[in-house]
């Protein structure tokens, strides 16, 4: 069994997320500058077994898309045609940020390294990633 790679993608930076081998533990990885992040999953997926790649979908709270799918959707479709082996499941991504942010709160950050929106990415993709393992769709998998 891969591992799942969840992708909070951003127009300057995507925050990284995996689970371990037996896909128990959603942990983050790293933020990425979006123009490197094709480049960052290719070397990823040499060194390490990935079969699903989970990419967050934004939507308004009245479940309409974001202005930010003009660039998510685009990067789906080539991420599908670099990786046609490997499955691409979306999750929504409303809230992520801001739970992200009250967990960082919560763990205990200073102000100053909360400030830091890399690891607000990050975060958020771990969250991602969590509430996709604790998911109904997820667990039809099993």
């Amino acid at each position: 069994m891969g591992r799942i790679l969840a992708i909070d993608y951003g127009i300057k930076r995507t925050g990284i997320a995996v689970t371990d081998p037996n896909r128990i533990i959603s942990t983050g990885l790293t933020t990425v500058n979006t123009p490197l992040l094709i480049q960052f999953l290719q070397d990823y997926c040499k060194n390490e077994c990935v079969d699903i790649f989970l990419v967050g979908e934004a939507k308004h709270l009245d479940n309409t898309p974001s202005e930010s799918m003009k660039y998510i959707e685009p990067f789906v479709a080539k991420l599908a045609e670099l990786f046609p082996d490997k499955e691409i499941a979306r999750i929504d991504e409303r809230f992520t940020s801001k739970m992200a942010f009250q967990a960082m709160i919560d763990g205990g950050l200073k102000k100053k390294q909360r400030q830091n929106k890399a690891m607000i990415d990050q975060v958020s993709a771990t969250i991602m990633l969590q509430n996709y393992l604790d998911s109904a769709a997820y667990k039809a998998l099993k």
